[in-house]
């Protein structure tokens, strides 16, 4: 069996400053509106252009989404050092091998700061590989899983589980005919992600618990 990982919000973990980075955006727009984790995870889906429509309560305007990209990536990187490793991650990652099951990252962050970020945190060595975007915000990931799996080589009768925080993680791995498993500490209310009828785990520990027994 092969695991792959998402990064942002399932092993890693950076949700408050994810959040702070949302609320500064809004403000270089002009917009009042404040979210916290739990607002972010009331509204937050892909593309990511659409989540800031249902924030505003309108469409954001081409100029609108150059500013608020430009200033969520500046806040975000700016504040980085205050996020890290999910507590278990390398536990996680320790497990996975233990099992002598295979692994990697795939991301929607993008790949040239993904790689030096997971390797700066001493979670790069047992991946077969680390993928993250080059595409824009508005990307969905069911085409970067389509390259990874391609990347990955795997032997065809190998199970694969996509394990993320997000519907967009649950939607690519059935779009390209994997599993998934959701983890219940990022970006979606539990009773959200149960809704899919997908698995939802409690830690990324219970999370290869689950995609072992799909």
């Amino acid at each position: 069996m092969h695991i792959i990982w998402d990064w942002n919000g399932t092993l890693f973990d950076d949700l408050h400053v994810v959040v702070e980075s949302v609320n500064a955006s809004l403000a270089s727009v002009g917009s009042a509106v404040r979210i916290d984790d739990d607002g972010y995870r009331d509204h937050y889906r892909r593309p990511v252009r659409n989540f800031y429509d249902i924030l505003l309560q309108r469409p954001v305007t081409d100029a609108e989404w150059v500013e608020i990209n430009s200033v969520f990536h500046d806040v975000y990187f700016e504040r980085l050092d205050e996020a890290g490793p999910n507590a278990e991650a390398h536990a996680a990652v320790a497990e996975v091998e233990s099992r002598s099951l295979t692994q990697s990252i795939l991301s929607m962050w993008t790949h040239t700061l993904l790689e030096p970020t997971v390797a700066h945190h001493g979670l790069a060595g047992p991946m077969l590989a680390v993928q993250g975007s080059n595409e824009d915000e508005g990307a969905i990931k069911a085409s970067l899983l389509r390259e990874h799996l391609a990347q990955l080589q795997l032997h065809p009768d190998t199970k694969v589980v996509m394990v993320g925080d997000t519907f967009d993680d649950a939607d690519a791995a059935s779009e390209v005919g994997v599993a998934a498993v959701f983890y219940d500490g990022g970006s979606h209310h539990r009773h959200a992600l149960e809704a899919t009828g997908v698995p939802v785990a409690d830690t990324l520990c219970h999370a290869i618990d689950l995609a072992e027994a799909l």
